[in-house]
């Protein structure tokens, strides 16, 4: 049950948890621990792990602590945001209705998209940053935070099992009850080797604490990059970070995502979230033709579980979308 003390309630679960493996410190409300073994010079392998076998590396390690794979939710949305933010949103009827129901929990490795990454002085997206992405995410409903704690382990489990162990790792985070809408929850944050790589957010319905769930995940192509160590450019898009802009084949991995689930360009909605996208699309490069990328991007998609038209009717309907925008 969550109540004025579930911070603290936290914290004593978490050093009950981790003590004996980990230097766990708190300093007024703020938390942070470091395994007591650090790892050593960080050594990663020369090629990087296919994407079908990451999720399935993560899928079983959070399968030993009893949670199961869940479907893929739709990306058109409609319940706050037109397309697909988080897989979090999953969960929306427990945690911001205080239904006995979900859309979706368990493990989901759910395509998403965000128009909130990074971007430098100049509006070009960061390292480690994407419009759209894979979020590998435990959602689950809770019934205490010992159970919160439990699945914290099963996330740090997955993430050795991928080469990113325990002594990379630095865990921190305010232990302090934010709110927003409906929901109030708790957020730790995951470093490795200073980079962040996850948050474990603890989530109740602030009228009905007792509808309590856990969300716990990153996003699968920063973990192939810290797996790596290759340059996010490349770890991405492979030898097509050589030609084009990071920006450009961002918008056009997205462009491909969205087409593929039945998104159409249109004035609002999620057809408003696609045409942002297009215009960032040089329209000389959609005239010449977007099959090879679109191709590529798609074969992504596929591998993490999206369904949609083959390739030349997507490369069709991203390149006129493009073309139609730049003719008005």
């Amino acid at each position: 049950m969550v109540s004025d003390e579930t911070p603290l309630r936290l914290a004593d679960a978490i050093a009950s948890k981790f003590g004996e493996r980990w230097d766990i410190r708190l300093e007024g409300v703020e938390l942070s621990m470091r395994h007591r073994q650090p790892a050593g010079p960080v050594v990663v392998p020369r090629a990087a792990i296919p994407t079908g076998r990451m999720l399935t590396l993560i899928s079983a390690e959070f399968a030993r602590f009893g949670i199961a794979g869940a479907p893929l939710l739709p990306l058109k949305w409609g319940r706050d945001t037109d397309v697909l933010i988080s897989a979090i949103q999953g969960l929306d009827p427990w945690l911001k209705d205080a239904q006995p129901w979900v859309y979706r929990e368990g493990f989901i490795p759910q395509p998403v998209v965000r128009f909130t990454g990074d971007r430098d002085s100049v509006g070009h997206l960061r390292d480690g940053f994407l419009t759209a992405f894979v979020n590998v995410s435990c959602v689950q409903r809770v019934a205490s935070i010992q159970r919160f704690v439990e699945l914290l382990d099963a996330w740090i489990s997955a993430l050795g099992a991928l080469g990113i162990y325990a002594g990379r790792l630095t865990i921190r985070g305010e232990l302090r009850t934010w709110s927003r809408g409906p929901v109030s929850g708790l957020t730790l944050f995951c470093d490795c080797d200073g980079i962040g790589v996850s948050d474990a957010v603890l989530l109740w319905n602030t009228a009905s604490p007792d509808h309590m769930a856990t969300d716990i995940g990153s996003g699968l192509e920063r973990l192939s990059w810290l797996v790596t160590g290759s340059e996010w450019a490349h770890t991405v898009f492979g030898e097509d970070a050589d030609m084009w802009s990071t920006d450009v084949l961002d918008a056009v991995r997205t462009a491909t995502l969205m087409t593929m689930s039945s998104i159409r360009p249109s004035g609002r909605g999620p057809g408003g979230a696609l045409r942002r996208v297009l215009d960032r699309i040089p329209p000389a490069m959609a005239a010449a033709g977007l099959g090879r990328l679109v191709r590529s991007q798609r074969r992504y998609w596929t591998t993490v579980g999206v369904t949609g038209p083959p390739w030349p009717n997507l490369s069709t309907a991203i390149e006129d979308g493009v073309l139609a925008r730049a003719q008005r």
